[in-house]
């Protein structure tokens, strides 16, 4: 069989009359301009807000005084909003919108570093960068590994139990064995191992996917935290100081400026994470791997009138979830921490909001990813500067834009329609 068709599902449009949610998120958008061209404007001084090109206060720097800033970025998220409000056509709707939200974040900045304590208020870019990849690579790979299940049909809320395996076997083998890349190898099936719990007990099984993964992450805790206390904490130079990857500076690119030293001057999970989403987004749109994935995950009947093997579709691509997972939990132990109890803190939940946020699409929950990452990078660095805004209110931005996306603010969010359905083979 040489090529196969997915039958289109009819769907009614929808009259939404004059508030549309372009003009809604237009509405929305105006009045956070408004907030941070009035409020901000007035909160940030006649300093010079100072972004550097470098990871320190050293070096050249784009520099604005911080007042002027504020209104001026605020203007622009206003514009944006209005733009939307007016009704611009839908091709330019996220372009619009991010231009919207840029302005607004700048105008935060332009506060925040300009109010910050002599000697402080410079933001530097470079350090900004490379912390918010960092922070956001496990949340890159436990979102790929969402994906790859639930573009195949099975809901995977057992991200955190394989990040979680992942570290641990990373951690332990790779201790034992004093190699990074067995311990890579053993976080990769650490992961799988997860998986293929999933994929027997929901596949062959039936057992309802939601309530499997919670019970597997509950399962990866209680055996990762049992093998913790018994052989890691009783002698941690043997189980638990496994060597770390070193970073693998990329001629040329390396000396592109800001972006150089950020991205290409990284370890191996960075480049890795970046050509998996490449990787599998080509394989989910332009092959026929792909093809029977989705075709699997939105009307497995047809698909399987078709030929194509349903189950088998789906326990191979959730066991490669499980690698993909797994690696991203060794990104921890193999790249920056040893292993400790439970240290994934809810990661893997983080990374599910990256896929639906993402709209179950690998560039979109790279995005999504970054997102997260990136306000937790902005948390650190408010905090460095002595901010008055606590750190936790802005830890809870990304879960409130989240549950915006989910409720359909910014664009209807439509999971594959066969996510979560067992399929029983007539």
């Amino acid at each position: 069989m040489s090529t196969m068709a997915v039958p289109d599902i009819a769907v009614a449009p929808v009259d939404e009359g004059f508030w549309t949610r372009s003009r809604k998120v237009g509405l929305t958008l105006l009045g956070l301009g408004l907030l941070a061209a009035v409020l901000f404007g007035a909160l940030a001084t006649n300093q010079q807000a100072r972004f550097t090109l470098s990871d320190d206060a050293a070096g050249a720097a784009l520099e604005i005084n911080g007042t002027i800033g504020a209104i001026l970025f605020g203007i622009i998220a206003i514009a944006a909003g209005a733009a939307l409000l007016a009704g611009v056509p839908k091709r330019w709707f996220i372009a619009v919108l991010g231009i919207g939200l840029v302005g607004f974040v700048l105008s935060f900045l332009c506060w925040q570093v300009s109010a910050a304590p002599a000697g402080q208020n410079f933001m530097p870019l470079v350090n900004i960068i490379r912390g918010t990849f960092i922070l956001a690579l496990p949340l890159i790979f436990g979102a790929l590994a969402g994906v790859l299940c639930e573009r195949s049909g099975v809901v995977n809320v057992a991200i955190e139990g394989q990040l979680l395996m992942g570290a641990f076997s990373g951690a332990l083998f790779g201790s034992i064995s004093g190699s990074v890349w067995v311990g890579l190898v053993a976080a990769a099936l650490g992961g799988a191992f997860i998986s293929l719990l999933l994929a027997v007990f929901a596949i062959r099984y039936l057992v309802d996917q939601v309530v499997m993964g919670i019970v597997l992450n509950l399962l990866a805790v209680g055996v990762t935290g049992f093998l913790y206390e018994r052989l890691m904490q009783t002698d941690a130079a043997k189980y638990n100081s496994a060597p770390r990857f070193s970073n693998w500076e990329i001629p040329l690119l390396k000396d592109i400026p800001v972006l150089g030293p950020a991205l290409f001057r990284g370890n191996i999970f960075l480049y890795l994470g970046l050509l998996l989403v490449l990787v599998i987004h080509i394989g989910l749109f332009r092959t026929r791997w792909g093809l029977r994935t989705r075709s699997v995950g939105e009307h497995p009947i047809a698909a399987d009138t078709l030929g194509v093997k349903v189950l088998r579709v789906r326990y191979r691509n959730v066991l490669l979830a499980g690698v993909v997972a797994g690696i991203g939990g060794a990104s921890y132990t193999l790249a920056l921490y040893s292993f400790t109890k439970n240290m994934i803190g809810g990661k893997g939940f983080i990374a599910l909001a990256a896929l639906i946020f993402g709209r179950w699409n690998p560039t979109g929950a790279l995005l999504a990813a970054l997102f997260f990452g990136f306000a937790d990078q902005l948390a650190t660095y408010l905090g460095a500067i002595s901010s008055s805004i606590p750190s936790q209110f802005l830890a809870m931005l990304p879960y409130l834009a989240t549950i915006l996306a989910v409720a359909g603010l910014v664009g209807r969010v439509r999971a594959p329609a066969a996510d979560g359905k067992p399929y029983i083979k007539g």
